[in-house]
C-alpha cells in the first residue's frame, strides 16, 4: 500500500464508483473428512445429501432462467455439475464407509478436484466450480445459507476472495456498483460476467485486499485498475461525476464502429443464444462476431439433430437478418466434456483433443454441424447476407483445407480462430485457404505464454497487453493485408477500449466483445485517429511487459 493508501491491481472492466465495502458471503467451515456415524445412518445421509444437491442444482437452475448469454450457461453448467454423477458416486461409498454426508461431500469433491488439478490447463479452471458445488451443498446439508452474495440494501463495492461463477453471474449492478478480488484474472469468468453487467472490475489484487473491513469507503477506478481507502471525500464525489460523464458519453454513443477520421470498424457481438442476440440486435452491434454453439451441446446427453441445431441457429440467425453473423462450430472437449463424445482419460487436457480436433475424430460430428448451419441459412431468409462459420483450435494447414472444402461444399464461408501460436505463425498459409479469421485472445495469451489463464498468480502473464501476444496479432494482421483477407479480434481484449485503439492499430477490422461493453469502445474509437491508433500499436508491442504496454499507450493517447 502506498502512502495514498492505493492498491494497484488488474482492472479489467473500467469505470469509477465510491461506496462502503461488503465482503461476500465466506465459505463454510469445512467438516473433518475423518468424522463417522453409526451403520444405522447411512440410508439417511444419502437421502439427505441427494436432496440438498437437488436443492442446490434447483436454486441454481432458476437463477439460470433469469439470466441470459454466458451467465446464464455459467449457472447451468453448475447445476449440473451439483448432480454429477462421478462425485456423488464417490460421496455415497464413503458414507457407507461410515462418513458423514458433509464429511463425504468432503472426500469426494477433493478427490475430483486433485484430479483436475494434477490435469491442469483448462481442466484445472472446473476446480472452483466443484468447491463452489462443495460449499453450497455443506451448507445446505446444515441448513445455512449458501455462500456468495451478501444481502445488501444500498450500492455497495463488493470484495471478495474470488467469487465463484455463479455468484458473479447474477450481481445485481444496482448495488454492486464495482467488484473486486483477492485473486481471478483477466480472462475469469468473474470478469467476463462483469463486462457482461458493465460493472466496474479489479481482480487479482492480492493479500492486501484482505486488510479492508467491511463498511470502508472506497473509491474504485476499473480503468486504471486502483482502490483508494478512505479518499477525500469532495474529489472522491468528483472522481464518479467525471466517470459518470464519460458513461453518459459512451451511452449517446449509436454507431457505427469508426475512428476519428472515418476508417470503419465494425463492432460486433458475442452471443451464446438467441436471447442475447435478439438483446444485440437492439443494441449498437453490427452483427455477431462470435456465435458460441455449445449450448445446444453440453445440455445434452445425446448428440442434438441437425433440425434441433438448425432451430436453434435459425433464431439467432434471424436477429440480424442483413448483417454478418460469424458462427464458430462447437468448441468442447477439455473442460466442456460431452457426454456423447467422451474420448476419455487425457493426462494434459487443454493440450488434448478439443475443439476442432474432437469434431474432426467424432464420426460425422461437424459435417452434421455445418448441416444444421446450412438449413439454418436456408430457413431464416436474411436477404442474401452470407453466414460465416469459423473452427476452433485449428492449427495446421491441413485442418484448414479440410474445413474450408466442407463449409464452401455447404455455401458458408469459411473461416478459422487464430488462438494457437502456429495458427498465428502460419497465417498466411492458412489466408489461401480460408475467407477470414478471427483472433481468440484469450487462448492466444494462455498458450503464448504457457500459463493458464485462469490462475491468479499467472494474471500477468495472460493479459492480452503482453507484447508476445500482440506480435503475433501483428503477424496474422500483415498476412490479412497481404492477402486481403478480414482479421477479427473476438477474444475479450476486444471489451478494452484502450487496448481495441491498439489492435486497430495493427490492423484489425472487426471487434466482437459482450454487447453491453461495445459502446464504451466504440466512443473510444471516434476519439482517435488511424495514425494515432498506428503510433500506439507501435508503442505496444515493443514494450518490456503488459503494464508498461498498456500505461505508454494511454499516455500517447492523452487517455
Amino acid at each position: 500500500m502506498t502512502a495514498k493508501h492505493i492498491l494497484n491491481a488488474t482492472g479489467v472492466v473500467p469505470g469509477v464508483a465510491y461506496a462502503p465495502a461488503a465482503w461476500a458471503r465466506p465459505r463454510p467451515e469445512l467438516p473433518d473428512p475423518n468424522s463417522t456415524i453409526s451403520g444405522d445412518r447411512t440410508e439417511s445421509e444419502i437421502e439427505r445429501l441427494q436432496v440438498a444437491a437437488g436443492q442446490v442444482s434447483d436454486g441454481l437452475k432458476e437463477r439460470a432462467d433469469h439470466a441470459t448469454g454466458h451467465a446464464a450457461e455459467v449457472l447451468l453448467a453448475t447445476a449440473k455439475l451439483a448432480l454429477d454423477k462421478g462425485w456423488h458416486r464417490t460421496a455415497v461409498k464413503a458414507i457407507r464407509g461410515g462418513s458423514p454426508a458433509e464429511s463425504a461431500v468432503v472426500i469426494a469433491i477433493d478427490k475430483f478436484s486433485d484430479m483436475l488439478k494434477s490435469a491442469g490447463g483448462l481442466m484445472a479452471e472446473r476446480v472452483t466450480d466443484l468447491e463452489d458445488v462443495r460449499d453450497r451443498v455443506i451448507a445446505r446439508l446444515r441448513g445455512e445459507d449458501e455462500p456468495g452474495l451478501p444481502s445488501i440494501s444500498s450500492p455497495s463495492i463488493l470484495l471478495a476472495e474470488d467469487l465463484a461463477p455463479a455468484d458473479t453471474a447474477t450481481i445485481n449492478p444496482e448495488l454492486v456498483v464495482a467488484l473486486v478480488t483477492v485473486l481471478g484474472g483477466p480472462t475469469s469468468h468473474t470478469a467476463i460476467i462483469a463486462r457482461q453487467l458493465g460493472v466496474p472490475c479489479i481482480v487479482a489484487v492480492g493479500d492486501a485486499l484482505r486488510d479492508i473491513p467491511a463498511g470502508e469507503l472506497l473509491l474504485v477506478d476499473g480503468a486504471h485498475g486502483t482502490i483508494e481507502l478512505h479518499p477525500d471525500e469532495d474529489g472522491a464525489v468528483e472522481a464518479v461525476r467525471i466517470g459518470k460523464e464519460l458513461a453518459e458519453q459512451v451511452a449517446k454513443w449509436e454507431g457505427p464502429g469508426r475512428t476519428a477520421d472515418g476508417e470503419a470498424v465494425q463492432l460486433l457481438a458475442n452471443v451464446g443464444d438467441a436471447s442475447t442476440a435478439r438483446q444485440a440486435a437492439g443494441g449498437v452491434a453490427e452483427g455477431v462476431g462470435l456465435f458460441r454453439t455449445e449450448l445446444s451441446f453440453l445440455s445434452s446427453e445425446l448428440e442434438p439433430t441437425i433440425e434441433q441445431q438448425a432451430k436453434a441457429y435459425d433464431e439467432v440467425l434471424k436477429s440480424f437478418p442483413n448483417s454478418k453473423v460469424v458462427i464458430r462450430t462447437l468448441d468442447a472437449g477439455s473442460d466442456k466434456p460431452l457426454a456423447f463424445a467422451d474420448l476419455g482419460h487425457e493426462d494434459n487436457p487443454a493440450l488434448g483433443v478439443r475443439g476442432l480436433r474432437i469434431s474432426r475424430s467424432s464420426g460425422g460430428l461437424m459435417e452434421r454441424q455445418l448441416d444444421a448451419v446450412a438449413q439454418a441459412q436456408s430457413e431464416a431468409n436474411r436477404d442474401g447476407a452470407k453466414t460465416w462459420v469459423m473452427a476452433p483450435m485449428i492449427a495446421t494447414l491441413e485442418e484448414a483445407t479440410w474445413f474450408a472444402e466442407l463449409c464452401r461444399e455447404r455455401g458458408l464461408t469459411p473461416g478459422a480462430m487464430i488462438e494457437v501460436p502456429a495458427a498465428a505463425l502460419l497465417s498466411h498459409e492458412l489466408m489461401t485457404v480460408l475467407d477470414f479469421v478471427s483472433i481468440g485472445t484469450n487462448d492466444l495469451s494462455q498458450y503464448t505464454m504457457a500459463a493458464d489463464r485462469m490462475s491468479p498468480h499467472l494474471a500477468h502473464l495472460t493479459d492480452p497487453w503482453q507484447p508476445a501476444v500482440l506480435r503475433l496479432i501483428d503477424m496474422t494482421c500483415r498476412s490479412g493485408e497481404l492477402t486481403d483477407t478480414p482479421v477479427g479480434v473476438c477474444g475479450e481484449a476486444a471489451a478494452d477500449p484502450l487496448l481495441a485503439c491498439v489492435l486497430v492499430g495493427l490492423g484489425v477490422n472487426s471487434l466482437s466483445a459482450a454487447p453491453t461493453a461495445l459502446p464504451a469502445v466504440g466512443a473510444q474509437l471516434a476519439q482517435v485517429t488511424k495514425e494515432q491508433c498506428r503510433a500506439a500499436a507501435e508503442i505496444a508491442i515493443n514494450s518490456v511487459d503488459a503494464a508498461s504496454a498498456r500505461e505508454a499507450t494511454a499516455e500517447a493517447l492523452g487517455i
